[in-house]
């Protein structure tokens, strides 16, 4: 009967995770697409479009990786040699690693936007595009020197039975190195997480003062506790407030599910599918999030380019 029951569970983790794969990527998908269609009639991009346009193809990228990996978890055959164990592996950490930094960038970044002129900010504003062009390129050469690690470290899983291998997938596990390497990684990842997520609950915070201070000025000047209609800057802050909240709850679980797993050394594949499904939540709910609060514009999009291919 506990058989029959853990199979169950097991099926029913497969195929959720296979639904959030497939909603996340086509939600992300149709997000890219709009912001092409919107930078080709406008030639021009806000700050933050272009940190979600590029948030986006990075949640693409790891739901695609994510699928190829609950493939192999659910397998039944170890199908998997040592470079494909390595490059889907690292470049699952990879995405995973950029998503984080991307979102505490677009954080910061209207933090920066909603910010009043006699802030320090306010200095920022004109220079926050040019400034973002340059930091993806650095987060993204820091993230491959973190996620390098696991192209040293993970391996085709062995037909012999290895204690001292980490379970990933069904082909490929995770062989530990020098402890002293191994530390300084895990020290890394865990410090840049831990800093990001810090600095994402930091402006998200600022946000919520300056957002507060604003209605109250608001109702002040128009003698009415009805508040009048929200600015652009306004909406798009609110919306971003609801991300950064998502995203800080559920990557905090993430690194608890991830931390425990490498210190207790877990190779239960419901554990990790578990923690697979909670760590890319973030990456289909956010897509979902944003299309909403642009619905209309991107309805337009849809049927105008309906209407060009008729």
């Amino acid at each position: 009967m506990d058989k029959n029951n853990k199979l169950s569970s097991f099926i029913d983790i497969r195929n959720i995770s296979f639904f959030e794969v497939g909603i996340g990527i086509t939600a992300n998908t149709t997000f890219v697409f709009f912001h092409i269609h919107t930078f080709l009639l406008k030639h021009r991009l806000k700050p933050t479009d272009l940190l979600n346009g590029n948030l986006a193809l990075i949640h693409i990228v790891m739901l695609l990786t994510m699928g190829f990996m609950a493939t192999d978890i659910f397998g039944s055959q170890k199908i998997w040699d040592d470079i494909k164990c390595k490059s889907v592996i690292s470049l699952y950490k990879l995405m995973r690693g950029l998503s984080i930094c991307t979102t505490c960038l677009l954080s910061v970044t209207q933090a920066i936007t909603l910010s009043s002129r006699s802030s320090c900010l306010a200095k920022l504003k004109h220079k926050s595009s040019h400034h973002n062009l340059y930091c993806i390129p650095i987060l993204w050469i820091f993230n491959m020197t973190i996620s390098g690690y696991f192209l040293i470290s993970v391996i085709a899983t062995p037909n012999v039975t290895a204690l001292h291998l980490l379970f990933v997938t069904e082909s490929c596990s995770l062989s530990p190195m020098s402890y002293f390497l191994g530390y300084i990684c895990f020290a890394l990842a865990t410090f840049q997480d831990v800093f990001l997520m810090g600095l994402t609950a930091l402006s998200s915070g600022y946000m919520v003062v300056l957002l507060y201070g604003h209605k109250r000025q608001s109702q002040h000047l128009h003698s009415t506790n009805l508040s009048p209609k929200a600015s652009p800057e306004e909406r798009a802050t609110h919306t971003i407030l609801l991300l950064m909240s998502f995203f800080v709850v559920t990557y905090f679980w993430d690194c608890i599910f991830s931390s425990s797993s490498t210190m207790m050394w877990n190779n239960d594949p419901v554990h990790l599918c578990l923690q697979m499904l909670l760590g890319n939540g973030y990456a289909t709910i956010s897509p979902l999030v944003l299309i909403n609060r642009k619905k209309p514009q991107i309805i337009r999009v849809l049927k105008s380019t309906w209407v060009e291919q008729q």
